[in-house]
């Protein structure tokens, strides 16, 4: 009998400077920034190394939005395999929002998807994943806050059947999910919101240490 395949980080940033946006994997998914309306990003220093700040929130018609994109490259797309990824996230309690995304490739109406984001005023964040197949989105939210202006390490886990997040090491929430559940889409990775939109789901932050491991 072969051996299980070993899980492969597949992209890793730490936004450490001069290379901020660099794929420490190894595997080439070098970032490419997305901005409009003014949109920047920030670096921040977070312990030995730097992060990345988002623009902060913004209640007009018109706002400032950035995010960070890799290319669409296949190697992302976990297919049923097993998943697991995940970032450091700071927020403060006056700036969540109805959603912020924090990392996804995909989307949920046109396509299959995997996502953590931070969800409402109250700043939980949850995990998302979509079927390639079958309409609906799936989604396990953590049952404790991400936005009290402390680092916080959130991370998304699907084994199988099952899909997990947790906070700082912590179990904050599980679900089940159909276990021939697949994402696979032709979209690149983005991260800090959903790209070069208006409505861009855009996180109001700052974010460290993003990641995604296969298999």
């Amino acid at each position: 009998m072969l051996p299980p395949p070993v899980p492969a980080v597949m992209a890793q940033y730490d936004f450490n400077r001069p290379a901020t946006t660099l794929d420490r994997s190894g595997f080439g998914h070098t970032l490419r920034i997305i901005a409009g309306h003014g949109g920047r990003l920030r670096a921040v220093v977070h312990g030995t190394g730097d992060a990345l700040a988002f623009p902060p929130r913004c209640d007009h018609g018109v706002c400032p939005h950035v995010a960070l994109q890799s290319p669409g490259t296949a190697d992302l797309n976990p297919g049923a395999r097993n998943l697991a990824y995940g970032a450091d996230v700071l927020l403060a309690p006056g700036q969540t929002s109805k959603g912020q995304n924090v990392v996804q490739k995909g989307y949920s109406k046109t396509s299959s998807q995997y996502k953590l984001q931070v969800d409402g005023l109250a700043g939980q964040p949850s995990c998302v994943l979509v079927d390639e197949r079958r309409a609906g989105i799936r989604m396990v939210r953590s049952s404790v806050t991400a936005a009290d202006g402390r680092w916080h390490a959130v991370r998304c886990e699907r084994a199988g059947a099952r899909f997990d997040i947790y906070v700082d090491g912590v179990l904050r929430g599980r679900t089940r999910v159909p276990a021939d559940l697949s994402v696979a889409n032709n979209w690149p990775l983005s991260i800090g919101g959903k790209g070069a939109y208006r409505d861009n789901d855009q996180f109001n932050g700052v974010l460290d240490n993003v990641w995604v491991r296969i298999g």
